[in-house]
């Protein structure tokens, strides 16, 4: 798979392009100026692996309280990087707050909303020079929703005088082209105003989001041939529940596949009173499903049918994907390559004893008018056949054993997991940069 040749760019300790793995970032929806909520938030983002935090800094006393929360983030053991949204009035917030702009470790500018007229630039360029004075990285981050009104109509005009100047072989745009080239041209001409400014290339990174698939994987194919910034992908206002998942995945999954991207978003709207980390969740899927990165051992289940008229095995699925990833925040520093791991669990005798050989650890259940039991698979073989009424503890335990015994420090795999083998055989798929 060749990945997009970009500029890379550090954030805090964590690499964004260049080669570098594909970065996973989130958002809180707390309100800032509430430091116990918001620092707790990020907290629970960061630990269901959000790599990245943004938090909103929309009014003074927002940014009064980002050093606060970054150092109840660092009593907690916690040292994702920060970074600051702004609108509006970020150059005033970031003049008049220094430990704010010390505090966090990007800033996010949309180059819709800095200002006016003859303001606009002075008021970019206050930003840019505070990113300048702390060492930090931007994100100019231009949004169809927000897009400039002034580029956006002058490219209007320009383009509906594009016949009668040079003919009726000159078709005009039609409106949606323009509204896709001007996102574009926003990003890379605020990206060049950054640059004379003095903010060094290795401190860019560019996004264009939009809330269709098709224009966002138009946007970026045209975006990642103009420029070689790191790009932060994802599909704004992708909806809640299966919607917001099923385009987010849609769009991002294209274009990851050719390459492009190097930090992800999955803007999900989350259910009323619902769990912030789902986004991350679903974020750390697509790229684990898409082969590009590793983050928790993966459950293989059947979508049930007749044969499995009990919701056992759905229940023992939940389970064990449950504790796995409830594991991975302590398995992560004491098991080394476990996030490679995979698990089997299987409702019927059709394809369970063959997923299950598949799998590192796997258990094929019994379906309806089966016998009783459930054998158990560990690396190809036949180990036990479980039955009564613990077999989803008993499983577990396999599960955490096998663990213990093949990826602590020194221990040596029986045989190595999947991706791995698929990695490294004789044919292997190659990830590659390419210009």
């Amino acid at each position: 798979m060749a990945r997009r040749v970009s500029i890379g760019v550090r954030v805090g300790e964590i690499a964004i392009g260049n080669g570098a793995p594909v970065v996973v970032q989130s958002m809180t929806n707390t309100d800032t100026e509430d430091a116990p909520a918001t620092a707790q938030q990020v907290y629970d983002l960061w630990r269901a692996g959000s790599e990245l935090v943004r938090i909103t800094v929309n009014t003074p006393e927002a940014a009064a309280q980002v050093p606060h929360i970054r150092e109840r983030l660092d009593a907690m053991g916690c040292d994702v990087p920060l970074i600051g949204d702004f609108h509006f009035n970020g150059h005033k917030l970031l003049s008049q707050h220094p430990d704010c702009a010390r505090a966090l470790a990007k800033y996010r500018i949309n180059p819709g909303n800095v200002g006016k007229g003859a303001k606009r630039d002075d008021q970019f360029a206050t930003m840019i020079e505070a990113a300048i004075q702390y060492g930090k990285p931007v994100r100019i981050g231009v949004n169809w929703g927000s897009l400039d009104p002034e580029l956006l109509a002058r490219m209007m005009d320009e383009n509906g005088r594009r016949g009668a100047k040079d003919g009726a072989s000159a078709v005009p745009l039609s409106a949606d082209e323009v509204m896709r080239e001007a996102m574009i041209v926003s990003g890379l001409e605020s990206a060049a105003q950054a640059r004379k400014l003095g903010l060094p290339a290795e401190r860019i990174v560019i996004s264009c989001k939009l809330s269709g698939v098709q224009d966002l994987i138009l946007v970026y194919r045209e975006l990642a041939r103009r420029c070689e910034y790191a790009l932060h992908l994802g599909l704004t206002e992708a909806g809640m529940g299966s919607k917001g998942i099923v385009a987010s995945s849609a769009a991002m999954a294209v274009l990851l596949q050719e390459g492009i991207g190097d930090t992800i978003r999955v803007s999900l709207t989350p259910e009323p009173n619902g769990d912030r980390t789902r986004e991350v969740v679903v974020a750390q899927e697509l790229l684990q499903t898409m082969g590009l990165r590793s983050f928790t051992p993966l459950v293989a289940a059947c979508p049930g049918c007749g044969r499995t008229t009990s919701t056992y095995f759905q229940e023992l699925a939940q389970r064990i994907q449950t504790y796995l990833r409830d594991q991975m925040p302590a398995w992560k520093q004491r098991y080394p390559g476990v996030e490679d791991m995979k698990v089997a669990v299987m409702g019927c005798v059709v394809n369970g004893p063959g997923e299950s050989k598949h799998a590192d650890v796997g258990i094929s259940l019994p379906g309806t008018n089966e016998s009783p039991v459930a054998p158990v698979y560990v690396d190809g073989e036949k180990t036990v056949t479980l039955k009564g009424a613990r077999i989803a503890e008993e499983f577990q335990a396999i599960v955490e054993r096998y663990v213990q015994d093949n990826f602590s420090p020194g221990a040596q795999r029986r045989r190595p997991s999947r991706p791995q083998a698929v990695l490294s055989g004789p044919q292997a798929v190659a990830i590659k940069a390419v210009k």
